[in-house]
């Protein structure tokens, strides 16, 4: 059984110049070898064009079960003793109205994160810049 909590920062940016965007998203998946060991979500919000914002999403999982999937965890009294991967995935979703309600543009970002959790600096910020896939 695995409990964590966790947070990620993260900047949303909106270069447009002529309209602003509508920005929702999927919901924030950590996962450790396809199991899902926290979840937090973005609340819906409007960006204004030329501008940008920082999101503070809170993650949390609790006692989820990892069915023989953590068997090469090596644990101390129930904490990590080896750094453990995990990957941060969601899909942000940005709508802007152009000219009414008349030109409707969607825009889609699947993110990808591979982080590596390391023991020793639990309480210590890891940094996503380069550790992260865009598509």
């Amino acid at each position: 059984m695995v409990s964590m909590n966790c947070t990620v920062k993260l900047t949303y940016r909106n270069t447009a110049t002529f309209f602003g965007v509508h920005v929702t998203s999927t919901p924030l998946h950590l996962s450790y070898s396809q199991l899902t060991v926290a979840t937090g979500s973005i609340h819906k919000f409007y960006q204004s064009r030329k501008s940008q914002r920082a999101l503070i999403v809170m993650m949390e999982g609790s006692h989820i079960p990892l069915y023989g999937g953590g068997a090469s965890l090596a644990s101390l009294n129930g904490a990590p003793t080896q750094p453990v991967p995990l990957t941060l995935d969601f899909m942000v979703r940005s709508r802007a109205y152009v000219l009414g309600k008349l030109v409707k543009p969607k825009f889609y970002k699947r993110i990808q994160c591979w982080v590596t959790m390391d023991p020793k600096k639990m309480s210590k910020a890891i940094s996503l810049k380069n550790k992260c896939s865009y598509s």
